[in-house]
């Protein structure tokens, strides 16, 4: 009988821009044995997350960054294979804490977030679980309440035709608000006007991004659902209103070059949070885990009447998670970037 094999990407070394094959070492191993208390899930579909990038580096982070040496973190599904713990049964499909590895040991002493059993039936595909009904769609969610936009509020979006941009921009439509995303690309731009119901997109790409900005944006900015950070955040805070709020998602244009000693400039504008007497708030998802049933479910119910909507980008192999996560970095996928490890087996 042949030993399976596990494959997995270990961590060697902190990456200075885009993710080498030199930081993420692709290695072949032996699948692990468990012990008592512990069952072993085989990968079926890995996140990949702009927070895979700020693990591997020393960024002061609300989980400590990936030890060198350790195989890659990463939020997946997966099916239970082998067990000796109840509460996993073999053949339950799972959402926890896989790695960037075809099998891992489920040990809830490993991290604070237990694996859990997703429900039978399934009410969507299995991928769905790390996108619209996932975190990624939780972290929607909860932006665009604590931003809370009015009827005829502006709203500005960044990494609008990402996972969390998308589907943000729709909640804040349903909410009233005029919604404005800002995207890579003239075709990304033209699917969330057309398709996602935004009412305008700036392309991030042309040069005259900042006066498109100004004129997508006549009565100024209301409420910045902000991923992006750098050039882009900056100028949108210098369009505030009074009263504005920004939802701090995330800092994604940050990620690839985060170097204490980097030296490059911070928000010029950030003065006018204080001018236009606006509110910051960072949030991060895992905050708000008491939570997850109740979201869930409503943005289940606005998926089956059609009033939600969301893109996926799915990569088959796990070898080529390295890169696709650089080309979502770079904007190079659209909507939520999943790889399929394995299939099902029933």
């Amino acid at each position: 009988m042949t030993t399976p094999i596990n494959r997995l990407f270990r961590l060697q070394s902190r990456p200075q821009g885009a993710v080498t094959e030199k930081d993420l070492e692709w290695i072949e191993e032996c699948v692990p044995e468990i012990d008592e208390g512990q069952a072993l899930v085989r990968t079926l579909y890995l996140s990949l997350d702009p927070t895979n990038r700020v693990w591997m580096s020393q960024l002061r982070s609300y989980i400590p960054p990936v030890e060198l040496g350790a195989v890659m973190r990463g939020l997946g599904v997966g099916q239970v294979v082998e067990s000796r713990r109840d509460d996993l049964p073999v053949g339950a499909y799972v959402l926890g804490f896989t790695g960037w590895q075809d099998y891992c040991v489920a040990d809830d002493s490993v991290l604070e977030f237990p694996f859990t059993v997703l429900p039978d039936p399934l009410p969507a595909p299995l991928p769905a679980f790390l996108g619209i009904l996932g975190h990624t769609g939780i972290s929607a969610f909860i932006g665009v309440e604590l931003g809370d936009p009015q009827p005829g509020e502006t709203v500005v979006v960044s990494a609008a035709a990402g996972a969390v941009g998308s589907i943000a921009g729709q909640l804040a439509k349903q909410r009233g608000a005029r919604v404005v995303g800002i995207a890579g690309g003239v075709e990304k731009c033209r699917h969330l006007v057309e398709e996602l119901g935004f009412d305008a997109c700036v392309d991030r790409h042309a040069d005259n991004w900042r006066e498109l900005l100004d004129d997508a944006t006549p009565d100024g900015v209301d409420v910045d659902f902000e991923n992006v950070g750098g050039p882009i955040m900056d100028h949108v805070l210098g369009r505030l209103n009074i009263g504005a709020r920004v939802s701090l998602c995330g800092l994604i244009s940050e990620y690839d070059t985060y170097n204490e000693d980097s030296g490059q400039p911070g928000l010029r504008n950030a003065n006018q949070l204080l001018m236009q007497r606006a509110t910051l708030r960072g949030f991060i998802v895992t905050d708000h885990v008491e939570r997850y049933g109740e979201i869930i479910g409503m943005i289940a119910a606005a998926l089956g009447e059609g009033s939600l909507t969301y893109d996926e980008t799915i990569v088959d192999g796990l070898e080529n998670a390295r890169e696709t996560l650089n080309q979502a970095l770079s904007g190079g996928t659209r909507g939520k970037a999943v790889i399929k490890v394995a299939s099902p087996v029933d």
